[in-house]
């Protein structure tokens, strides 16, 4: 039985000579050739990154986002033998419905800032208002590395439950995409009776055979976008779940690498022409994967989860989910799964929408649309 213990305030101070030497670095990159072709398809180009760290080394305010986190309630729990940091926002409503939020790689906590205040509002007619909490995963941002193996999206999981339980809430609701989708889902397969249902986005679920004599033009679409993905993008998620001890002397060492690495996919999996985050945005998420280090403990929940995640993609397993759920599938999000699709998996959904605008990190990118779905998926749940 997984144990929880003290939890204690958490204020984000880092120290000024952590700052120095994170512009020192920056400044004294040693910058590799610029890339033979105009265009992204041999990763990001020179000129981005340089322009990127420029801005880092001598334009980026720092405190001003620290003083942003410090305004919130935050906290660090002992859970399972690690320390958790989470946000933990209450409403005002006292009908409000607690929800934890689960980011995934190469997000964090940061990716909520936008959409924290106005989940917490009271709400207009039936529309739900949220108790918000914001766990950083283990490994990521100000939340303990694990210094041994078995930390996969099911522990995590567990341990959100333990959690919640913790915060008073014996019964609350997920919402989670990337990581946070699988650590939701395992949520409700661990304590089904928990869980008051989940907003995914999307839910993962493997394309059914019995309709590939008969897929709609958005399920080919679908496989198409997943068929040149896995072609083009994956090579980061082959490194991270085989050898992410290597790749983390980079990503801990060397703030260009870290920005190369991760903004690669925030250009390649966001409705980039209409998002609504800034450069600025972009670098208070990598400062959460700078400031503790978290280049190799991060990229480690791959080692540890992502097989697991192909093989259920893959229609290998066929665990179901019985809980009540809602899907947001945002156009540039990719795997987008049909809802015949994700009915296999998932036998209680009761919300489905296809936004017009969004990918990947919805909540980032759309903050007023991504928080309209999560109140019309509860609204829709909880009726």
């Amino acid at each position: 039985m997984i144990g929880m213990g003290e939890s204690v305030p958490f204020r984000v101070d880092i120290a000024d000579e952590v700052l120095d030497d994170l512009r020192r670095r920056l400044r004294a990159t040693r910058w590799p050739e610029a890339q033979t072709v105009p265009d992204w398809s041999q990763g990001v180009p020179l000129d981005r990154v340089r322009e990127l760290c420029r801005h880092w080394a001598d334009g980026y305010d720092w405190r001003a986002t620290e003083a942003r986190l410090n305004a919130l309630p935050q906290y660090r729990t002992e859970v399972d033998g690690l320390w958790i940091h989470h946000l933990h926002v209450r409403s005002p409503d006292p009908d409000a419905i607690p929800l934890v939020m689960t980011h995934g790689w190469p997000g964090s906590v940061i990716e909520f800032l936008k959409v924290i205040g106005p989940l917490t509002e009271p709400a207009a007619g039936d529309a739900p208002a949220f108790h918000v909490v914001c766990p950083s995963l283990p490994g990521y941002g100000f939340s303990d590395k694990p210094t041994g193996p078995g930390w996969g999206v099911e522990r995590v999981g567990r341990a959100w439950v333990e959690l919640m339980a913790g915060l008073g809430y014996e019964r609350f609701a997920a919402q989670g995409h990337d990581w946070g989708t699988s650590v939701s889902t395992a949520i409700a397969q661990h304590a089904p009776d928990r869980v008051i249902g989940l907003h995914l986005v999307p839910p993962l679920a493997a394309p059914d055979p019995a309709t590939l004599d008969d897929l709609t033009d958005a399920e080919r679409r679908s496989l198409a976008d997943l068929e040149r993905a896995g072609a083009v993008e994956d090579g980061y998620s082959l490194e991270q779940s085989t050898r992410p001890q290597t790749i983390g002397y980079g990503l801990v060492d060397s703030p260009a690498a870290l920005c190369a690495w991760i903004v690669e996919k925030f250009r390649a999996w966001t409705d980039w022409e209409h998002r609504t985050f800034t450069d600025d945005d972009l670098l208070d998420n990598l400062m959460l994967y700078w400031l503790p280090g978290t280049g190799a403990s991060a990229a480690r929940l791959y080692w540890e989860s992502f097989k697991a995640v192909q093989q259920r993609f893959a229609g290998s397993t066929t665990d179901e989910v019985t809980v009540p759920v809602g899907g947001s599938v945002f156009p540039k999000e990719i795997p987008r799964p049909s809802r015949r699709w994700a009915a296999r998996r998932f036998t209680d959904i009761r919300y489905w929408s296809e936004p017009a605008l969004g990918g990947h990190f919805a909540a980032f990118e759309q903050p007023d649309l991504f928080v309209a779905e999560v109140r019309a998926c509860f609204r829709a749940l909880t009726a």
